[in-house]
């Protein structure tokens, strides 16, 4: 085999094994603490950490101005998440498992307007209009002990 299409075989190879181990984190809520450490590479923001008695925060604000806020219980679970700013998150990477659900209740709402689904074992909640979005999701039964629904923001 020549130089060339060995080399050329080589850098397809390589390529495809990047994309493979660099795309983006598929679980954020309901997740192990440690993806908080992927959605922080996806959105390529600044990272703040607080821990408070009864849970963790971890705010990253990313380049475009958009701040995602991720809950993580003393077990190391992300029970919730929250977010503000001109634009949207990218939700499949926010809501990581739980996306598909939140998408098939969306496609029932008959209405316009903020976004309210309220499941067993999720609750998205979601509005603005452009440069000026927020909202949060949470799962119930993860929730630690104490802690309001209202802190979730």
């Amino acid at each position: 085999m020549p130089n060339s299409s060995r080399n050329a075989l080589l850098l397809t190879a390589l390529a495809v094994a990047t994309a493979a181990f660099t795309a983006p984190a598929a679980a954020s809520l309901g997740g192990d603490e440690s993806t908080v450490a992927a959605d922080h590479a996806v959105l390529e923001g600044q990272m703040k950490s607080a821990r408070v008695q009864r849970y963790a925060v971890h705010e990253i604000a990313a380049p475009s101005g958009t701040v995602v806020r991720e809950f993580v219980s003393p077990a190391g679970k992300v029970f919730g998440v929250a977010w503000s700013g001109p634009t949207m998150p990218d939700l499949r990477q926010v809501l990581g498992p739980y996306f598909d659900t939140y998408v098939a209740a969306v496609a029932q709402r008959k209405a316009k307007g903020p976004v309210n689904v309220v499941l067993p074992g999720l609750v998205v909640q979601s509005s603005g209009h452009m440069r000026s979005f927020s909202g949060k999701a949470y799962l119930p039964d993860a929730v630690p002990a104490g802690v309001a629904s209202e802190e979730i923001k």
